[in-house]
C-alpha cells in the first residue's frame, strides 16, 4: 500500500510539472506574438527604422581615438583632439588615459568648448594602470606613461575597436577616414600602422636594432589603429615560449628577454610581436603617419607629396621649438585657432603665411605636404 502512494505521488508530481512546464510555453509563445506585432506596428508607423538601426550599430557608432597624456603633454593632447573635432562629421569617443593630477584639466578644457563642436564627442578619462606585480617596470619603460597604450586593449574590454595616437599628432583629415582602413582589415589583421621609415638608408632599425623588427625598417607606433577584440583572443608567434601566447601573457615575458635590448620602449615590443606575427599586421602609407624623418633629409614619402600629409606627427619635439618650422607652424595655428571663426581664414592662411618663413629647411621646401589635404579638408567641410 505504501509504495502504490508512493507510485501515485510521483505521478501526480509528474503530471503537475509538466501541465506547468505547457502553461510556460503558452505564455511565452503569446508573449513572442505580442512582441512581432509591436514590432511590424512600429515598423508600419516608421519604414525607415530597421534600416537606421542597422546603420546606428555598423555605419554610425562613434569613432573611438584613445590617448595617453602624462606630464606636460595636457595642452599638446588638447590640440590634437582640436584637430579630430574640428574637420570630422562622425560623432568621435576620446578615450583619455591620464595621469590624476591632469584629470581636472581635461574635464574643464573639453567642457569649455563650444556646444556645437562638443556635441560631437563623447569622453571618458582613466587613470594610468599598469599590472600590480609589475607596474613600477613598465611605468620606467622609455616615457613615462608610454606602455600604457600595450595595455589599452585589456583594460578596455568592453571596446572592439581604436585608433590609439600619440599626444603630438594632428589630423588634417577626418579621423573617420583612417577609421575605415579597419574594412581593409582581413581575417587575420588585428592592427595597422605605418613604417617606421622609407628610406633604409636614413632608417634606425635596420642600422642599429638589437631586436627584431617588422619589415625592412621597422614600425612607428605613433599612429595604430586596432581591432582591440581580436588582439584580446589572438595567440601570437613568440620566441619567449614553446607555444602562441595571447596578448596579456605575452607582454611581461617580452620585455623580461629583450629589456637591455630595447630603445624606444613600447613601440620596440610592438615590432617583436609583429616581427614574428606579420600576418595579423596591415601596414598603411607614410601619409597617414608624417613625420619630420619624411623630410628632414629630403622629401621621401612620395604619397604624401602627392596627395598631402593626412596625419602629422610631430615626434621628438618637433612643436616645441626651431628645428622644424614647418610642423611648428602647423601646431600653433590649430593651437590658436578660435573654433567659430572660418577654418580657410584662421587655418589655411596663416599656415601658408608661417611657412613661407620655414623655407630654408628641407621640410618648409614641401609645403604643400602641410597645406593640401587640410585644403581639401576645409572645403570639405563647407559642403558637409
Amino acid at each position: 500500500m505504501l509504495r502504490n502512494l508512493r507510485v501515485l505521488f510521483v505521478c501526480a508530481l509528474l503530471v503537475f510539472f509538466s501541465v506547468l512546464y505547457i502553461f510556460n510555453q503558452l505564455v511565452s509563445s503569446l508573449e513572442s506574438a505580442n512582441q512581432q506585432a509591436r514590432a511590424q506596428r512600429t515598423r508600419a508607423a516608421d519604414p525607415g527604422l530597421s534600416e537606421r538601426a542597422h546603420d546606428d550599430r555598423s555605419g554610425w557608432d562613434p569613432v573611438g581615438l584613445a590617448v595617453v597624456a602624462c606630464g606636460s603633454r595636457l595642452e599638446e593632447t588638447l590640440t590634437m583632439l582640436k584637430s579630430a573635432v574640428l574637420f570630422s562629421r562622425r560623432d568621435l569617443h576620446f578615450h583619455i588615459f591620464a595621469e590624476d593630477e591632469l584629470h581636472a584639466g581635461f574635464t574643464h578644457a573639453l567642457d569649455s568648448w563650444p556646444r556645437r563642436f562638443r556635441s560631437r564627442f563623447l569622453y571618458s578619462v582613466y587613470p594610468v594602470s599598469f599590472p600590480s606585480e609589475n607596474a613600477r617596470e613598465w611605468r620606467r619603460l622609455f616615457k613615462p606613461c608610454a606602455a600604457q597604450r600595450l595595455f589599452i586593449p585589456l583594460i578596455l574590454q568592453h571596446v572592439d575597436s581604436v585608433l590609439y595616437v600619440d599626444t603630438d599628432v594632428l589630423f588634417l583629415r577626418a579621423v573617420e577616414d583612417v577609421w575605415r582602413l579597419l574594412e581593409g582589415f582581413n581575417q587575420t589583421h588585428v592592427a595597422a600602422m605605418a613604417p617606421e621609415h622609407e628610406e633604409p638608408r636614413i632608417g634606425w632599425y635596420n642600422r642599429f636594432s638589437r631586436h627584431p623588427y617588422h619589415g625592412h625598417t621597422g614600425l612607428n607606433s605613433g599612429v595604430m589603429l586596432m581591432n582591440m577584440t581580436r588582439i584580446r583572443h589572438t595567440h601570437f608567434k613568440n620566441d619567449v615560449a614553446a607555444v602562441s601566447l595571447k596578448w596579456a601573457d605575452l607582454l611581461m615575458p617580452l620585455l623580461n628577454k629583450y629589456k637591455l635590448n630595447i630603445t624606444w620602449g613600447d613601440q620596440d615590443l610592438l615590432n617583436i610581436i609583429f616581427h614574428y606575427n606579420p600576418e595579423t599586421l596591415l601596414v598603411f602609407p607614410c601619409h597617414w603617419n608624417y613625420r619630420p624623418d619624411h623630410c628632414i633629409y629630403g622629401s621621401n614619402c612620395p604619397p604624401a607629396e602627392h596627395h598631402g600629409a593626412y596625419i602629422l606627427h610631430g615626434n621628438r619635439g618637433a612643436y616645441h621649438d626651431d628645428r622644424q618650422p614647418a610642423f611648428r607652424a602647423v601646431y600653433e595655428v590649430i593651437q590658436q585657432f578660435v573654433f567659430d571663426e572660418d577654418p580657410e581664414r584662421g587655418l589655411l592662411v596663416p599656415l601658408e603665411e608661417k611657412l613661407r618663413s620655414a623655407e630654408h629647411t628641407y621640410c618648409g621646401r614641401v609645403p604643400h605636404v602641410f597645406t593640401k589635404r587640410l585644403r581639401q579638408s576645409i572645403r570639405e567641410l563647407h559642403t558637409h
